[in-house]
């Protein structure tokens, strides 16, 4: 999509200051055209219906939804859009996770701006661009062994809350709540439950 008929881009990111400043790069391609810009991730499939985009940047880190399940629920609803995750973490489970919810492309932010525009060109162009580096360490360190119930339990448990809060939140019983916990604490081969949190985002697995 090219001469003048611009690339038409929705861009989700939380932090003011980085999505304009995304926005003005981009604007100064001759050939894309930023359309919309949301900060929350469930914002995200409501513009892109809004502004007939062809291409949504999002990033991960997003009040709201994550840049993964906007990702996803986009994929989804719009299964031609095509989808730019960015992140400021290169974790290889980010990068797993974004192409499994229908991302074609996977860039870190600081990422030349030349090369962004380029991934939005790419990318609807039918080709995939993921940055070689996260390639390479996400087939090393495999796939995201927690089951979604452990994520969830996992997620719960980063906040502080004690197993009975837990319980409650999640409508589990506190009995089930530890099962979850020591099956993640076990894969994860660390001693508690603070440990597994802190790894599992690491990686990018939460």
């Amino acid at each position: 999509m090219t001469g003048t008929t611009p690339i038409r881009v929705l861009l989700a990111e939380d932090q003011s200051m980085v999505r304009e400043a995304l926005a003005a790069l981009l604007g100064l391609e001759p050939d894309i055209e930023v359309v919309a810009q949301v900060a929350r991730g469930d914002e995200v499939l409501a513009a892109a219906r809004g502004h007939d985009v062809n291409v949504a940047l999002l990033d991960i880190e997003m009040p709201g939804r994550t840049g993964i399940e906007a990702a996803a629920e986009l994929h989804a609803a719009l299964p031609g859009l095509k989808i730019v995750v960015l992140t400021t973490f290169g974790r290889p489970g980010y990068l797993r996770g974004a192409m499994e919810a229908g991302a074609s492309a996977f860039l870190v932010k600081d990422a030349p701006a030349a090369q962004l525009a380029d991934a939005v060109r790419k990318v609807l162009a039918g080709e995939r661009v993921i940055d070689p580096t996260l390639a390479a360490a996400a087939l090393a360190e495999g796939a995201n062994p927690l089951t979604d119930r452990e994520r969830e339990v996992l997620r719960a448990a980063g906040a502080g809350a004690s197993n009975a809060e837990l319980a409650a939140a999640l409508h589990l019983s506190q009995g089930t709540v530890r099962n979850y916990l020591s099956t993640a604490i076990q894969k994860l081969a660390v001693r508690n439950r603070a440990e597994a949190v802190r790894m599992a985002r690491e990686k990018g697995w939460l």
